[in-house]
């Protein structure tokens, strides 16, 4: 599932249950703050991402506790096994360290050392582009991606997608992803 939520200044999601989900938040303006059962607390501001892995269940509330609206993504991946410990985690992806490429922010395949953990066999990754700019991603044959810019507009593989819309992609091993204007976009690579 892929949420695209505007949250107005100073209000939000009171305590609420989840279990056995793997929530990613994009944060893409403002800033959420988080607060859960286990006693973790934080702020999540724009170009940062924040994972909480529900497990056998977990109970939270996020809030905009800014002045201006809050907008993020937020997208749902089932864990490949049910149960186990909640966590939560955050943090800093600069934009500055994805230009030009894409980084993995939300990771469960070894190797993403620097991503925050899912336990999916899945990624979330992000890139920021230049207008003109292109990036290729290397999807498997059994692979599927689902690609929203959060800022601007792209061409992939030809077809031109808009901010905010969604590309669900199959049967493509490689993504060739170009700029047409300056552009900040968010790619799921899942199964």
């Amino acid at each position: 599932m892929w949420n695209d939520d505007e949250i107005a200044p100073n209000t939000g999601f009171p305590s609420h249950p989840h279990s056995d989900m793997e929530i990613i938040t994009y944060v893409r303006q403002g800033a959420i703050t988080h607060e859960d059962s286990l006693g973790h607390k934080g702020r999540t501001e724009a170009g940062d991402v924040q994972v909480m892995s529900a497990g056998s269940g977990i109970r939270h509330a996020e809030y905009n506790r800014e002045s201006v609206p809050t907008r993020i993504f937020q997208i749902w991946i089932e864990p490949e096994k049910q149960g186990g410990e909640p966590s939560w985690g955050a943090k800093p992806f600069p934009k500055a360290d994805r230009a030009g490429h894409f980084v993995p922010l939300a990771s469960g395949f070894a190797g993403d050392d620097d991503a925050l953990p899912i336990r999916a066999e899945a990624r979330v990754l992000g890139a920021t582009l230049k207008a003109g700019d292109s990036v290729e991603y290397q999807l498997s044959p059994d692979r599927h991606a689902y690609l929203v810019p959060a800022v601007g507009s792209v061409d992939v593989n030809g077809v031109r997608i808009d901010t905010r819309d969604g590309a669900a992609i199959a049967n493509e091993t490689v993504l060739k992803v170009k700029a047409l204007d300056d552009a900040e976009v968010v790619l799921v690579d899942a199964a």
